[in-house]
């Protein structure tokens, strides 16, 4: 049960963030383009990298840890509905260059974000 309201907690703290940073980046950079989206999943994949090794590799916690902050954190946190939502609305309207601007950023930036977390939390 510990581990539900842990995750729970999480989760929360994870949704929040998301819708507050999903705004300022709207407000900051415009609505045309999700960009809020794409930080947002390559922040979270950074996160998951870096958390899964340094907890795995240098410090060894306890795997609740994991839930908390994998699970139920980045879980809510990162937006892989949203980006695919939007991907297919640019791709419905024909706005080729903004979907694949899209796919391939969040696609390639994700990946680059989770192996620059695994690389930070070797070195580290």
């Amino acid at each position: 049960m510990k581990d539900f309201l842990a995750i729970s907690v999480a989760a929360v703290v994870g949704a929040n963030l998301r819708y507050l940073v999903s705004r300022l980046a709207a407000r900051e950079l415009g609505p045309v383009f999700p960009y809020g989206t794409l930080f947002i999943n390559v922040i979270g994949s950074f996160i998951v990298g870096f958390f899964v090794i340094w907890t795995t590799e240098r410090a060894l916690v306890d795997p609740r840890w994991r839930l908390l902050v994998v699970v139920g954190f980045c879980g809510s946190f990162t937006t892989f509905s949203s980006y695919s939502f939007e991907s297919m609305a640019f791709f419905e309207q024909g706005q080729w260059g903004l979907m694949l601007a899209n796919v391939l950023g969040n696609n390639l930036l994700c990946l680059g974000g989770a192996l620059a977390g695994m690389a930070l939390a070797r070195v580290l």
